[in-house]
């Protein structure tokens, strides 16, 4: 009986863990560049189970670093990796990390920045820009920008956004949803990476897929719940047949 309980109880526990992690997937379907986690289950050995007893095991397998949709914004912060490749930001620990978003804009202070509010790096650390009435982002990475006060036909190269290409065995997810090197190293920038201009590339998250993996996890979790309340209710009837005798 107390296997059964045991069983029930840490496959229930397992399923949450699942639906978490399908939960956070779904929760990023429309964040530009969202890149899914992958997961699974595995059959786990119970120590002390009767017959090799066992229970399913949430494991977190990797990474989907596929590309998402390209979507025409015609916004001039707006970019999207072309291809395969990634854009370099710093993380909130200082360190270098790496993501597919492009939703690009100013901070207070000029610089540069995605939507979760990650700074851009370029060349040489934290790309900042000055006070300009025009700026421009071409297809390698480079910042251009008209300074303020000036003409059109006065054009100032300020940086160039840091653009890397990886090898998805090489990379783990943060909890900051931010890919990162496995052995902690800098990537070098490559300059076949290339940016698209007024675009942005969406989440690669098969949002019709993931509802119904989540459908079949809340399936399993009320099966575990059910079965945990059956050998509740054996346990009951047990002791109350122990107590007749």
């Amino acid at each position: 009986m107390g296997n059964f309980l045991y069983t029930s109880m840490a496959s229930a526990s397992e399923v949450m863990r699942g639906m978490a992690d399908v939960t956070h997937n779904l929760a990023n379907a429309s964040t530009p560049g969202f890149r899914a986690d992958l997961s699974m289950f595995k059959s786990m050995a119970i120590p002390g189970a009767v017959n090799g007893g066992g229970a399913p095991k949430f494991v977190r397998t990797g990474v989907d670093i596929s590309a998402g949709a390209l979507q025409h914004t015609g916004a001039d912060l707006d970019v999207a990796v072309n291809g395969a490749g990634w854009i370099a930001v710093q993380a909130a620990d200082g360190g270098e990390a790496y993501t597919r978003r492009g939703d690009l804009r100013l901070d207070a202070v000029g610089q540069l920045t995605n939507g979760a509010g990650q700074v851009i790096i370029g060349d040489g650390g934290p790309l900042a820009i000055p006070p300009h009435s025009k700026m421009e982002i071409a297809a390698d990475g480079s910042i251009s920008i008209q300074p303020l006060g000036q003409g059109p036909d006065t054009v100032a190269l300020v940086g160039r956004i840091k653009l890397v290409s990886l090898d998805g065995d090489e990379l783990y997810k943060d909890k900051a949803g931010l890919l990162r090197l496995k052995d902690g190293a800098n990537a070098k920038e490559d300059a076949a990476v290339s940016l698209v201009s007024g675009t942005l590339e969406s989440s690669n998250v098969n949002t019709v897929a993931t509802m119904v993996k989540m459908i079949e996890l809340q399936r399993s979790y009320e099966s575990q719940i059910k079965m945990m309340k059956t050998a509740a209710d054996n346990d009951r009837s047990s002791a109350a047949l122990m107590k007749m005798n």
